[in-house]
């Protein structure tokens, strides 16, 4: 069956849950008004008239439930509402129809409002999908028409108008501008766009028109991946459900055994009835899942993505966190340490020309070098002719000076002689430059670490339970070794390839829960292998795809607000499922005895539903304070 088949089957369900709802209050006030109001007098097929509301809910409402019921006891699916099929059953056989009417609008009210809490939780999620246009300005032989964005393929030809939502991901032909694109990539800046830069679906536009070129379909550009993600957190039943599952195969037992010991020790069937309407199951039918997603809720409004929920449980039991250097740990945004000038060329004048060809690239390093020009007031100028192949490094003319910015390695493999003019390596990231065809300077970089970093690291032990954590990076062992020692961590493992992390990410996994924490494309092996993979922004759609939860603004105080969340969450649904179970099991005792009929006991167990679901309903209302390291 097809995901539009199934989405179809799903939205007739609610309908009809909510369908049997309103029949079942409807009949109910139907009852008491005949029955008190008007005292109708007179039978209708033997039965007295105020019944005819209720017996019409059991037949159309109850019938359908209670055959749902049996096919999963036919599938050996023992499950916890399986209770309340049997207290209708029973209704009817002893005519306690007021009893029975209640029951089914306890279970199918139960299950629309379990629907309207999704949706009402989710709507975070969905706005998001709001956000994104639904029409792209396509341009054709000099003339620009608005199509649907299904409509756009690869290559055509796209206007970007200022302050709009970029439709696809694409490339710039023609104009000058910026894009905010932190949403997407978590960068707090915009990015310079000229012809031949990259633009990402969702990247808002500044105030210039770019023409640009289509390079992927919607469907599968940036913002796309971003909202499927989303789409499939939805889909995915979290474990905490399953749990409930298993709390009510504990339940269930327990309360028929109690109902059938009051009926063989009373001689009385309304007594097993009452205690069948009492033992209703919906604390656990309702607030677990209303638990689940209003913390999933919460952490998005906290720019925390939940993709699979099942994270929100497992996350408090990991015992080992294993983090990725670069963008994790570090800001991901390295820093211009040190510029030393070749023969003939000055520091001031190499930062100008390097930072004004910088501007337009999207490497790592670029980003430092403009900001270092701006901190040391030197002017930033055009550039143009800009190329960027792989391999070969960026560049452009400034000036009417042709700059190059590339690696030490790739002009030592075009000219050996330069080992001559070249410093001697040193730790840190570093480039080298050439300014007309003639070695400029070297230009060192580091990669700051987190102003928080040491102190999220050392409060991880004492109040999340963590027993031991790991720094695993693909950069030199000691630039890994230089982070660890500012942010406090002692396991250390340096130049590690992407088959390397997943080796040791599995190894550690057997012997305790893990959580990794990566932002790049060769961390996602190790996420997916981790008990619980957080990925940091969306610099990666392979990243994103295979982590549990996404990181949205690429912080280590959002990464402790969901561990908090979590734990929240799994605390909050349980008081919710196991406090109304142990209510319920006092109201059942009191049926029991005969001291609570089966109508009563029906109120009671709403009365019980309601307490569980507004406890539940905390999950989606965090404290203004979630973090707890200083």
């Amino acid at each position: 069956m097809d995901r539009t088949n199934k989405d179809e089957l799903v939205v007739a369900s609610r309908r009809r849950q909510l369908s049997i709802a309103i029949l079942a209050l409807v009949s109910t006030a139907a009852h008491l008004v005949l029955r008190f109001l008007i005292r109708a007098e007179g039978t209708v097929f033997g039965k007295p008239l105020h019944d005819l509301p209720l017996i019409i809910a059991l037949f159309l409402g109850g019938t359908p439930l209670v055959y749902d019921l049996l096919r999963k006891a036919l599938r050996a699916e023992f499950g916890s509402d399986l209770l309340a099929g049997l207290a209708i059953v029973t209704s009817v056989l002893l005519e306690e129809y007021l009893a029975g009417t209640l029951v089914v609008l306890m279970l199918s009210g139960g299950e629309t409002l379990e629907a309207y809490a999704v949706r009402s939780a989710s709507s975070v999620l969905e706005a998001l999908a709001r956000r994104m246009p639904s029409s792209a300005h396509r341009k054709v032989d000099g003339t620009v028409a608005d199509v649907s964005l299904d409509q756009v393929g690869v290559n055509d030809t796209l206007v970007v108008f200022p302050h709009e939502i970029c439709p696809v991901d694409g490339t710039v032909l023609e104009g000058h501008g910026v894009m905010d694109e932190s949403y997407l990539t978590g960068e707090p800046y915009s990015m310079s766009k000229t012809p031949g830069s990259t633009v990402l679906s969702g990247a808002i536009n500044g105030d210039t028109a770019l023409v640009i070129r289509a390079d992927k379909l919607a469907i599968d550009s940036r913002y796309a991946k971003i909202l499927q993600v989303m789409r499939v957190s939805a889909q995915r039943r979290p474990r905490l459900r399953r749990l409930a599952d298993r709390l009510g195969a504990i339940y269930t037992p327990v309360a028929v055994g109690i109902a059938i010991v009051a009926w063989a020790l009373s001689g009385e069937t309304t007594r097993f009835l009452a205690v069948l309407v009492v033992a209703t199951p919906c604390p656990l039918l309702i607030a677990i899942p209303v638990a689940i997603i209003g913390s999933i809720s919460l952490a998005a409004r906290r720019g925390i993505i939940v993709k699979d929920p099942a994270v929100l449980e497992t996350i408090d039991t990991c015992r080992v966190a294993i983090f990725d250097k670069t963008g994790t740990l570090t800001y991901g945004q390295p820093r211009l340490t040190e510029t030393l000038p070749g023969p003939g060329f000055t520091e001031r004048e190499v930062v100008k020309l390097v930072a004004s060809l910088e501007r337009y690239s999207k490497h790592p390093l670029a980003g430092a070098v403009v900001e270092a020009a701006r901190e040391k007031g030197v002017p930033i100028v055009d550039a143009s002719q800009i190329g960027e192949r792989p391999g070969e490094g960026l560049v452009g003319v400034v000036e009417g000076r042709r700059v190059r910015v590339t690696s030490r390695s790739q002009l030592l493999r075009e000219d050996a002689t330069l080992s001559r003019v070249l410093p001697s390596e040193a730790s840190g990231l570093e480039c080298a430059i050439q300014i007309d065809a003639q070695y400029a300077a070297t230009l060192r970089f580091r990669d700051e670490p987190r102003a928080e970093g040491k102190s999220f690291i050392h409060h991880l032990a004492p109040k999340h339970h963590f027993e031991r954590v790991l720094l695993v990076s693909g950069d030199r062992e000691s630039e890994v070794r230089y982070l660890a020692e500012q942010v406090g961590i002692t396991e250390v493992f340096g130049s590690q390839s992407p088959e390397q992390k997943l080796r040791l990410v599995r190894e550690e996994t057997l012997h305790a829960n893990t959580v990794f924490l990566g932002d790049g494309i060769n961390d996602a092996p190790a996420l997916t292998a981790a008990t619980v993979g957080i990925a940091f922004g969306q610099n990666s759609d392979i990243t994103t795809e295979a982590a549990g939860a996404v990181i949205m603004d690429s912080s280590l105080a959002r990464v402790d607000e969901f561990l908090h969340i979590s734990r929240r969450m799994r605390t909050i649904a349980l008081q919710s499922a196991v406090g109304g179970m142990a209510i319920s099991v006092v109201g059942m005792c009191l049926a029991a005895f005969g001291w609570l009929p089966p109508v009563a006991g029906a109120v009671v167990q709403e009365i019980i539903d309601l307490l569980a679901v507004l406890n539940a309903l905390r999950a989606a209302v965090g404290p203004a304070q979630l973090s707890d390291y200083e």
